[in-house]
């Protein structure tokens, strides 16, 4: 279950992924199979091979994506999200829609 999420972030998010660029959005999320995670980020981009290279150069595998048309995307959690992120905070190119300041 997704929430904490603003339209207008989620509406950025998608008009970045459409465009062919890789974009992130993190948003709070509970899944009871993953009850020691309390956000997810998206990685999404519609050109698959575009997000595969993205991916392969953070380490994640091709067959993690979810193929969610229009919206093709990885979902990053714990380790994998705190990384990535950090990763890419740094990187003047990169589209982050939003991020949820941890204390």
């Amino acid at each position: 279950m997704a929430f904490g999420i603003r339209r207008q972030d989620l509406k950025k998010w998608k008009r970045e992924v459409q465009s062919g660029k890789v974009a992130l959005i993190t948003h709070y999320w509970y899944d009871e199979r993953f009850p020691q995670y309390k956000t997810v980020t998206k990685a999404g981009c519609a050109n698959r091979e575009t997000l595969i290279s993205w991916g392969e150069k953070h380490g994640l595998r091709p067959e993690w994506i979810h193929n969610r048309d229009p919206f093709p995307h990885f979902d990053l959690v714990g380790e994998w999200e705190s990384g990535i992120l950090e990763s890419e905070r740094h990187d003047p190119h990169a589209v982050i829609v939003n991020v949820i300041r941890r204390s």
